[in-house]
């Protein structure tokens, strides 16, 4: 799938932390928010969902809410964490309703779209 899953980074530069596994998360469908040539949305930010960004993320195409029983995708609620990708959490950010980050959970290639700065006034695990 991916090789260099085991040497993955997280946006301190520190080995990559799980994000969730329930619900199972991730491009690879591994829990983590790992990625690859494979992965054109790039899902490397690991969010704490929120309604506004679920609400904000279905008005512009993208229904996570709605559960998609044909694509084993149950449907996603507030409270839960999520690989982003990472244009849609700029865009989100953009308009004010991006969901909070988990920074050891978002891969090191994030910091190629969003400044860590703007990462961290979001992140739910740093000070």
């Amino acid at each position: 799938m991916h090789a260099d899953m085991d040497d993955s980074l997280n946006v301190l530069g520190e080995a990559l932390k799980p994000c969730s596994s329930n619900p199972v998360t991730g491009f690879f469908r591994d829990g983590c928010c790992n990625t690859g040539s494979m992965d054109q949305g790039k899902h490397t930010v690991c969010c704490l969902l929120t309604d506004d960004f679920l609400e904000f993320s279905k008005s512009v195409g993208n229904d996570l809410s709605t559960p998609r029983p044909e694509y084993g995708f149950e449907g996603l609620n507030a409270g839960d964490r999520w690989c982003l990708c990472v244009d849609r959490w700029a865009q989100a950010d953009a308009r004010g309703v991006a969901p909070n980050v988990v920074l050891n959970s978002t891969h090191i290639n994030t910091l190629k779209t969003i400044p860590f700065e703007v990462l961290s006034q979001k992140a739910l695990d740093v000070n």
